[in-house]
């Protein structure tokens, strides 16, 4: 179990370093911070993953669930989290809509990775 975590950490670190780096070099957003939005994803799905592997432990059937619930869960507080820089800012341009979608898939394409693996170990 801390093995895979500790694999499903680095992924998730070396995913965070190289989208991260990839992304601010060829976009340059003056709306929000894009540090924020690439470490509110990598920090959430780090605590999505423990947590789904803490439960499959317990409960193996629940887990998919549990899985579904927090990604719900972490939709809501980057709403409620980056509201002010997304919702209230009208003239977000393409650019900026975009930035604030990559990051969301990429971190939740690992997560879908990482639960399917384990679930399917399990």
């Amino acid at each position: 179990m801390i093995k895979r975590i500790l694999v499903f950490a680095l992924c998730v670190v070396v995913l965070f370093a190289i989208a991260f780096s990839i992304h601010n070099h060829f976009v340059a957003i003056q709306s929000f911070s894009l540090w924020q939005v690439y470490l509110f994803h990598a920090v959430a799905s780090l605590i999505i993953y423990v947590s789904v592997e803490l439960i499959s432990d317990v409960r193996p059937n629940q887990a998919g669930y549990v899985y579904l619930t927090f990604t719900l869960v972490k939709l809501g507080l980057f709403v409620l989290i980056f509201k002010n820089e997304v919702f209230e800012n009208e003239v977000l341009t393409k650019s900026e809509r975009i930035a604030l979608v990559v990051p969301l898939f990429l971190f939740l394409t690992a997560e879908a990775v990482g639960v399917s693996k384990l679930l399917n170990n399990k």
